[in-house]
């Protein structure tokens, strides 16, 4: 019996089959058994995995867990046509946002329309830090490299002299978001900074 697939799941699969393509974008950091760096998938699988775990030490009690994990799980997706650019990369971030914008049409839109728009508004709510989950799903976002960068000894940053001051002024709004996750974020930079990962003004 020949079944009929709809023009649905064709788009649905389509997208599905694009976003492979996030294994293949690697980032600066390294995984932390030092073998390779690490890939923007492996990075968006954490920070949503920290979404779940950490969901009870956000400031607001009204963040959505689920909301935030979708974000996470986005977030990056714009990169197989945009690029992973560094927060640090003055250069890099010229016309960044055109991009990247360019690469959530195209993208998201492979998926039916109703799945594109709500992507899209995912995505841009989580750029825009405006809504209490999307705060604290970027402070995730953020925190992430901070802890990376030190449990893998400061490799895939080495040469990149970047300043204590740099990533606190960068890392900072994470205290919004909550205030305890920003003590652990602001222990781990000094601890970075004392092993030599960052440079002391």
């Amino acid at each position: 019996m020949k079944t009929t697939i709809s023009e649905r799941l064709e788009q649905q699969m389509a997208f599905l089959v694009e976003v492979e393509k996030l294994k293949a974008i690697y980032r600066q950091n390294m995984v932390t058994d030092l073998s390779r760096h690490e890939n923007s998938a492996e990075h968006s699988w954490h920070v949503a995995l920290m979404a779940m775990i950490l969901a009870d030490n956000a400031a607001d009690p009204g963040v959505d867990p689920i909301q935030a994990m979708k974000m996470l799980i986005l977030h990056d997706i714009v990169e197989i046509d945009a690029g992973d650019v560094s927060l640090y990369d003055v250069q890099g971030n010229i016309e960044k946002e055109e991009r990247e914008d360019r690469a959530a049409e195209r993208i998201f839109g492979l998926l039916p329309a109703d799945q594109k728009n709500e992507c899209i508004a995912l995505w841009k709510e989580f750029d825009e830090r405006k809504t209490p989950t999307a705060l604290f799903a970027a402070a995730l976002d953020n925190m992430q490299p901070v802890v990376n960068h030190y449990v893998s000894g400061g490799y895939g940053i080495k040469n990149r002299d970047l300043k204590t001051r740099q990533i606190i002024e960068k890392k900072q709004f994470i205290a919004e978001a909550s205030p305890e996750l920003w003590s652990f974020t602001h222990k781990t930079i000094m601890q970075s900074e004392e092993a030599g990962f960052y440079s002391p003004d």
